[in-house]
Parts: C-alpha cells; sequence; structure tokens
C-alpha cells in the first residue's frame, strides 16, 4: 500500500504585486518637499534593463546607506534639489 500524499491547493486571495527593480542606496543627498517629509538620495540600480544606472529618487520613510529600494520603474529621475534654501 502506498503512503498518501496531501495535495496543497493554493487558494487565490486577489493579491497581486507589480514586478520591481532592486536599487541600492549610494549616497543620501538631503531632505525635500515643503516639510521635509522626503529624504533625495542617490540609488544604483542592481537588476533589469537600467542595470548599474545611477539615479536621483525622493524617497519617503526612514533610509540608511546600503538600503535596497524596490522602484517600480528606473526611467524617471527626481529634480535636482536648488541651492536657495535659507
Amino acid at each position: 500500500m502506498k503512503p498518501q500524499v496531501k495535495k496543497e491547493t493554493a487558494k487565490k486571495t486577489g493579491v497581486s504585486f507589480s514586478y520591481a527593480f532592486p536599487a541600492k542606496v549610494e549616497e543620501i543627498i538631503d531632505r525635500t518637499g515643503t516639510r521635509g517629509e522626503a529624504i533625495q538620495v542617490r540609488c544604483k540600480v542592481l537588476e533589469g534593463r537600467d542595470a548599474n544606472k545611477i539615479l536621483r529618487r525622493n524617497v519617503m520613510g526612514p533610509v540608511r546607506l546600503g538600503d535596497i529600494l524596490m522602484l517600480r520603474e528606473t526611467e524617471i529621475e527626481a529634480r535636482k534639489l536648488t541651492q536657495g534654501r535659507r
């Protein structure tokens, strides 16, 4: 008699994720936004069509050097910060 093997069925929960490309934070530039709520960073794309490309991005929330960001797109870059701060 053969041992019975249970077949597991995957439940569909309706959750779907979009594909994202990993990018490593290389430099933290400065805080931006009207209240300083975003941080502008330079990051290096690790995979995908734009691999090894260095981008400037605005990040919400805490971020440190060496963190990995998951970018949905790698074509658009954030504007440079102006030096007219008081």
